[in-house]
């Protein structure tokens, strides 16, 4: 009951502050390009909301990451990064995932610059993270914050956008949410802002998708739908502001220019294919694999009922989530769910899979080239991410609709011994870790000294 009232009362004084002050929205937003900025003022900790959390400690010995840090010692004097005063904002660090191996890479291509995000949670996260300069906001304080984050959805934009960063020669948001919002000007200081793209705020944007695969409705419904507007209308006018932003696909370039009108170039995300290699040696088997989180939007229940129709096929099943039960209920017997496994494990599988299976929509979608990379060809929805990353007849082959008839199709087509092992590693290293640090480097350079 007391987290509930809390809750009740930060929704309303949002929903009021939103209200009484709508952020102004430019009729036209021309995608700036201004000079690198020099300042000569150091950052005062004092001047923001911000509490410095680098020194946290867990006893829960997770450890996710092998990273070790770096120093700024390591970078040439010539370098165009040496010198320059560097922000990094990310939305949340209270779990793991793509956005999450985006910003280790901003930590060791920019060695010493400060993490600024909502909230931490270092028993979520790798101990690796204990070396940054982790700064957080008011939001830290919240109960339960770490755990139920999106139910303080109406309070990011007051967090961020309440952040003077400006004192910063660049920012480099790592953008999913609401952190594009900080603030890169205060008077005559001025902050180049580049924002690192993953998607414009999905929950936002694409509210009915969620509506509908949520069963949001009724009272829930009515009462999400003006505060939705009113963070719609805040999160184009922080758009606005960004001065540069970069995508990580075509699909999210083309919906950055429908949504916010702005321009991008694509930077697609890293890919650790050091970790996920070919083994000749794995014969391969019996089984079509997936891996992933079992939640609505991730579309396996069309796999499912593709192999219901498929009953001498095997598919494989890796992951958790709140739909696992229901896709247990509706597979037949030669669908198996192996829960959560470990990484070599998941590495074996995948080594040993006849083709992997990624049937839903994604802005990106890592997996299917962690699969291209120890060799294996996809099987992919013929949508956004996946149309940048798989070859159709060389590293694998789309359907056309997310209908479970036309993934058995698909299925029913497939020949294993159409596809190079070689060819599908050859597409995989384009989305290396080293391919996407030089394309980055080179776009903010750029950038930075145009």
């Amino acid at each position: 009951m007391r987290l509930r009232f809390v809750l009740a009362c930060v929704w309303g004084r949002i929903l009021h502050e939103l209200s009484e002050s709508p952020p102004t929205i430019p009729q036209d937003a021309p995608c700036q390009s201004p000079g690198t900025a020099t300042h000569s003022a150091r950052f005062d900790r004092k001047s923001t909301d911000w509490t410095v959390l680098s020194s946290l400690q867990t006893d829960s010995g997770k450890t996710m990451s092998t990273r070790q840090p770096v120093s700024s010692a390591d970078l040439r004097p010539d370098d165009w990064r040496a010198g320059l005063r560097v922000a990094l904002v990310h939305d949340w660090l209270n779990q793991m995932g793509g956005a999450e191996n985006v910003l280790e890479e901003f930590v060791d291509l920019f060695p010493g610059a400060p993490v600024y995000t909502s909230m931490y949670g270092p028993d979520k996260v790798p101990d690796s993270y204990k070396s940054w300069t982790i700064r957080t906001t008011f939001m830290q304080r919240l109960p339960g914050v770490t755990d139920r984050h999106q139910a303080y959805l109406p309070l990011y934009p007051a967090a961020f956008q309440r952040t003077d960063l400006s004192r910063f020669d660049l920012i480099l948001s790592n953008k999913s949410g609401f952190c594009h919002g900080v603030r890169a000007r205060n008077g005559r200081r001025k902050a180049l802002h580049v924002c690192y793209c993953l998607t414009p705020t999905r929950f936002l944007w694409l509210y009915d998708q969620y509506r509908q695969r949520e069963q949001i409705g009724g009272l829930l419904d009515l009462g999400l739908r003006p505060v939705l507007a009113l963070l719609r209308r805040w999160d184009y006018a922080a758009a606005q502001k960004v001065d540069h932003f970069i995508a990580i696909s075509n699909a999210v370039q083309q919906r950055i220019r429908a949504i916010y009108g702005r321009d991008s170039v694509v930077v697609p995300p890293p890919v650790d294919t050091q970790r996920f290699t070919p083994d000749p040696s794995v014969p391969v088997g019996d089984y079509f694999l997936i891996v992933s989180r079992l939640i609505p939007y991730k579309r396996i229940d069309l796999a499912v009922r593709a192999f219901q129709d498929l009953p001498r096929e095997r598919l494989i099943v890796v992951g958790s989530g709140r739909a696992r039960e229901s896709l247990e209920e509706m597979a037949g017997p030669n669908v198996s769910f192996l829960g959560w496994q470990p990484a070599d494990r998941q590495l074996e599988l995948m080594r040993g899979c006849k083709a992997f299976l990624f049937p839903g929509l994604e802005d990106f979608g890592i997996a299917p080239v962690e699969a291209m990379s120890v060799g294996r060809p996809v099987i992919a929805f013929q949508g956004g991410g996946a149309l940048d990353t798989v070859i159709p007849g060389k590293t694998g082959e789309f359907f056309a609709e997310q209908e479970p008839q036309l993934l058995r199709e698909a299925i029913q087509r497939f020949d294993v011994h159409s596809y190079s092992p070689a060819d599908c590693r050859s597409q995989a290293d384009r989305f290396s870790r080293n391919a996407f640090r030089r394309r980055l480097l080179a776009c903010l350079e750029d950038l930075v000294t145009r």
